[in-house]
């Protein structure tokens, strides 16, 4: 699935952080709409704003929590990958990608630098750290 062109808001948002993010934060937005896709009763996402940040809900089904992308003051040069604190998602990611992401409290995946295209990225293990926030409360039931 193709993700569709975010809103001017969105876009704006994305656009305030340096270049060299930008292109990260495209990647992973585009992941986040493809493992919807292919996420059974995920449904159709919202992409909006929270704390001035793109952040992606699954309002249709209420089936997962929202992931927001940013930064965070640990690794400011980095992209992050956040999830709702009150859920036990990242304590989950840490457990089983230990090595392969850092992560920031119990909070945000840092998405390591680098080409995510390239075969060395972990692209597998960020897919499954997306489902499994867009699926969260389908699972929680």
């Amino acid at each position: 699935m193709v993700a569709p062109a975010p809103s001017q808001t969105v876009a704006a948002a994305f656009a305030r952080y340096p270049v060299e993010l930008q292109a990260t934060f495209a990647a992973i937005r585009a992941l986040i709409f493809e493992v919807a896709a292919g996420s059974e009763n995920v449904g159709p996402l919202t992409e909006t704003l929270k704390w001035g940040e793109p952040a992606y809900l699954t309002e249709a089904s209420h089936s997962g929590s929202t992931i927001r992308l940013g930064t965070v003051k640990s690794a400011p040069e980095c992209c992050a990958v956040l999830f709702n604190c009150q859920t036990s998602l990242v304590e989950s990611f840490r457990s089983q990608f230990e090595g392969v992401f850092t992560f920031d409290k119990n909070r945000a995946l840092i998405v390591p630098h680098g080409d995510m295209a390239s075969a060395d990225f972990p692209r597998d293990a960020l897919a499954q750290c997306l489902h499994s926030a867009l699926t969260y409360h389908r699972r929680k039931r």
